[in-house]
C-alpha cells in the first residue's frame, strides 16, 4: 500500500517524461538506494518451478533491468524474482529513439527497443560481484541483430551466464529484431536449443541452472504442439508465456499505430489463451 500511494504521488512527474527517460530515471534511483534485505513471504506465496523456489509468483520481467545493474534492489523492493536482459554477446544500441511508448488511454505499451544493451562483458562484471547473494535471478540471453549466426550468439551467452543464473531464459520472441521469432520454427528452435544445452553443460556439468524458453503470443496451432513437442523433449524447465504481441486489438491511443510489440491490458485475452493452448499442448508436463 505505501508503495502504491508513492507511485500515485510521483506519476504524474514521471510521465511529464518520455517513456524511456522515465525508465532511466528509475534505474538511476534504483542505483542510488542500493539493495536492501528481501522482505519475508508467507510461505503460502512460494512457487516451486524446475526446482527454484520462487519466494513469491511476482517478479520482475526482462526489459526493465537490460544490463543486470540493479537485481538485488528490484528483490529488494519485494519481488520474487528479478530476470534481467536480454543480454547479447556485443553491445548494440537498439532502434532508433523514440522507440518506446505510452498508451494511456488503452493501459499499455508499445516498444521497439531492439535488444538496447551494452553488451555480454559489462553484465558480467556486476553479475558476477553479486554471484553468491541469495534472491532467484534469472538471465535472458539473446543474439545481435547483425550476428552471422545466431545460434552461435545463444550458446556463447549460455556459456557466459549460466554460472551466474538462477534460471536461463532464451528470448526467440522479441518481434523487433528482424527475423528472431523465425527461430521458433521446428527445426531451428531443435539447433538453437541443443547449441543452448550443450554450452550449459560444458561449463556447468550436469548441475547448471534450467533454461526456460520464452515464446510469443503469435503463434499458430502448429507452432504451439511442436513448441511443446520439444520442450518435452529437451526437458526444458519451463516456457514462459508469453512475449509482446504484434497483434493490434481495438486501441484508442494516438500512439495505436506505432510498430513493436503491444503489452500491457489489452495483452491479457491473447495471453491467457496462449496459457491455455500450451496447457493442452504440454499435458502439464512443462511448468508455465
Amino acid at each position: 500500500m505505501r508503495g502504491f500511494v508513492l507511485y500515485s504521488l510521483i506519476r504524474p512527474a514521471l510521465f511529464r517524461l518520455d517513456a524511456e527517460s522515465a525508465h532511466g530515471l528509475a534505474l538511476k534511483a534504483l542505483k542510488l538506494a542500493g539493495s536492501s534485505r528481501a522482505p519475508a513471504f508467507p510461505a503460502s506465496l512460494a512457487t516451486q518451478v524446475a526446482g527454484i523456489t520462487f519466494p513469491n509468483p511476482v517478479g520482475m520481467a526482462a526489459g526493465f533491468d537490460k544490463d543486470g545493474e540493479v537485481p538485488d534492489a528490484l528483490l529488494g523492493l519485494g519481488f520474487g524474482f528479478a530476470e534481467v536482459g536480454s543480454i547479447t554477446p556485443l553491445p548494440q544500441a537498439g532502434n532508433p529513439q523514440p522507440r518506446l511508448f505510452r498508451l494511456v488511454e488503452d493501459r499499455a505499451v508499445i516498444n521497439r527497443m531492439g535488444f538496447n544493451n551494452k553488451g555480454a562483458q559489462v553484465a558480467l562484471q556486476g553479475l558476477t560481484a553479486r554471484k553468491d547473494r541469495p534472491g532467484v535471478v534469472g538471465i535472458n540471453i539473446g543474439a545481435n541483430k547483425d550476428a552471422a549466426d545466431r545460434i552461435a550468439d545463444y550458446a556463447t551467452m549460455a556459456r557466459l551466464m549460466a554460472p551466474l543464473a538462477t534460471y536461463l531464459a532464451v528470448n526467440i520472441s522479441s518481434p523487433n529484431t528482424p527475423g528472431l521469432r523465425a527461430l521458433q520454427d521446428e527445426s531451428a528452435l531443435t539447433e538453437l536449443l541443443d547449441a543452448v544445452l550443450e554450452a550449459r553443460a560444458e561449463v556447468c556439468g550436469a548441475g547448471g541452472p534450467p533454461v526456460f524458453l520464452k515464446v510469443a503470443p503469435d503463434l499458430e496451432p502448429a507452432d504451439i504442439d511442436a513448441i511443446a513437442r520439444i520442450a518435452i523433449e529437451k526437458r526444458l524447465g519451463a516456457l514462459i508465456v508469453s512475449n509482446t504481441t504484434i497483434s493490434r486489438p481495438a486501441l484508442h491511443s494516438a500512439h495505436r499505430g506505432e510498430t513493436g510489440g503491444l503489452s500491457g491490458a489489452p495483452l491479457r485475452d491473447l495471453a491467457q489463451q496462449r496459457l491455455r493452448d500450451f496447457r493442452r499442448a504440454t499435458g502439464g508436463a512443462v511448468p508455465l
